[in-house]
C-alpha cells in the first residue's frame, strides 16, 4: 500500500483532534509498541537518555499516563485539564515508501487550561510513522518547546 502527502498531513491532523477532545485511548492505539514520547529540555537537544528531558515516555509510561488523565480518583484532574492545539499545515519531510518510514514536522501554538490557569506554549513536533499491516502508526514523537529554557508551570496533557 503506498501512503500519500495528504494521508500522513491528515494523520497528524487526527491525532491533535484525538489529543483536542480527550480521546486517549483512541492516540495510544496509534503508537508502536516500541515507540517513544520524547520532550526535550534543552533546545537542539541531541540525547533523550543521558540528558535530562522533560519528558521521555515509552508505550507503558504513556499509557499510565493516560489512565491517570481517564482516572474518577485524581483528584489533580478535577475540573480536567483541557487543551488546544493549533497547528500549521504539517510538512512531510521524508517518504520511503520501501521501508513504510515517513518523518513529518508540525509547527503549533498549544494551550491548556484548568480552572483560572491557562498556558500557551509554542511548538514543534517531529513525528516518525511507520507503516505497519498498511495502517500508519506513531514510532517516535519529539516535541521541542520554542522557550524551552524558561520556567514551566506542570504540563498535566500531551502537546
Amino acid at each position: 500500500m503506498s501512503v500519500s502527502k495528504e494521508q500522513l498531513i491528515d494523520f497528524i491532523y487526527d491525532e491533535v483532534r484525538m489529543l483536542d477532545e480527550g480521546r486517549y485511548d483512541e492516540w495510544l492505539a496509534l503508537w508502536l509498541k516500541d515507540g517513544h514520547y520524547w520532550m526535550p529540555l534543552d533546545y537542539k537537544q541531541t540525547d533523550p537518555l543521558n540528558v535530562t528531558s522533560l519528558m521521555y515516555e515509552d508505550l507503558f509510561m504513556l499509557k499510565l499516563r493516560v489512565e491517570r488523565l481517564n482516572g474518577a480518583r485524581t483528584f489533580s484532574q478535577k475540573p480536567k485539564s483541557r487543551c488546544h492545539h493549533v497547528i500549521q499545515r504539517p510538512y512531510v519531510d521524508e517518504m520511503d515508501e520501501a521501508a513504510g518510514t515517513f518523518v513529518t514536522t508540525t509547527f503549533m501554538h498549544y494551550v491548556e487550561t484548568r480552572l483560572d490557569e491557562q498556558t500557551l506554549l509554542a511548538l514543534t513536533a517531529r513525528h516518525e510513522l511507520a507503516l505497519v499491516d498498511g495502517k500508519l502508526r506513531i514510532a517516535n514523537k519529539r516535541v521541542d518547546i520554542l522557550n524551552s529554557d524558561a520556567a514551566f508551570r506542570n504540563i498535566q496533557l500531551l502537546p
